[in-house]
């Protein structure tokens, strides 16, 4: 059996952009048993825009579920535009996971924003000013929590959902002098602890399509600037080991990921 998962980050919604998924996403049913959103769902983060979020990804005949990116901070109404997705039916994650039956399976997908801090050889140390502790140590506590939602997950299909990058891989295209903070080695770590089957994230809207952890997990940046389609869906079962990701784009392109 196959669970089929559609993915996009970094739709930036606004009042001026609302209806542009909504075409390809009527369709999705047809494509896909849950659809992941890897963040960056607004353009500053405020209540109005969560709510072209909710209007453009609720009611989809599909669980939607979600973490937040940076641009949804922005404004500092976290609360506000969590309680809006939500009333909208979208899971929000952070630092929590949750299991959907799938006609494929069990789907656990364990989400947290995530944050920079870089990666082996080129990354920050919780050393130093207060500045710098605090901000290495952001990324170890998000770098955690998704350890423990990951492990904590009983499920036939563990996905791992972020904003922020868990692999250079997905970085290539980006400046190397801001590698630091689009992602960090934790967050691959974390989902090496645990048997993931798959990882999706957001943020580097230059960066690549496909990564790997350490680990031998397989990693995929969504975001909208490097799909270039309304999602990707991904076919993960029993029947798939790693390294037979495949998957079918928003246009119905069938694609092996292998």
């Amino acid at each position: 059996m196959v669970i089929r998962i559609a993915a996009v980050g970094d739709v930036h919604l606004d009042e001026d952009v609302v209806g542009r998924f909504r075409p390809a996403l009527d369709e999705l049913p047809e494509h896909a048993d849950v659809l992941l959103l890897a963040g960056d769902l607004t353009r500053h983060g405020t209540e109005s825009e969560a709510r072209c979020v909710a209007t453009e990804f609720g009611g989809l005949g599909v669980p939607v579920v979600t973490v937040l990116g940076n641009h949804d901070h922005q404004c500092d109404q976290v609360p506000q535009v969590v309680k809006v997705l939500e009333d909208a039916g979208i899971t929000v994650l952070e630092g929590n996971g949750v299991v959907l039956d799938c006609a494929g399976g069990r789907l656990g997908v364990a989400g947290v924003k995530g944050f920079g801090g870089g990666f082996a050889g080129r990354c920050a140390s919780d050393f130093g000013e207060p500045e710098m502790k605090a901000f290495v140590r952001t990324t170890t506590q998000s770098a955690d929590a998704l350890s423990a939602a990951l492990r904590g997950l009983e499920c036939d299909v563990l996905v791992a959902l972020t904003h922020y990058a868990p692999v250079p891989d997905t970085l290539a295209g980006e400046p190397l002098e801001i590698y630091p903070f689009l992602g960090s080695y934790q967050l691959g770590q974390a989902i090496d602890s645990a048997p993931t089957a798959l990882a999706l994230h957001g943020h580097a809207h230059a960066g690549s399509e496909r990564g790997t952890t350490p680990g031998g997990v397989r990693v995929r940046n969504v975001a909208h600037p490097v799909i270039k389609q309304a999602y990707s869906v991904f076919h993960l079962g029993d029947n798939l080991d790693h390294a037979q990701v495949s998957g079918v784009g928003g246009s119905g392109i069938q694609q092996s990921w292998s």
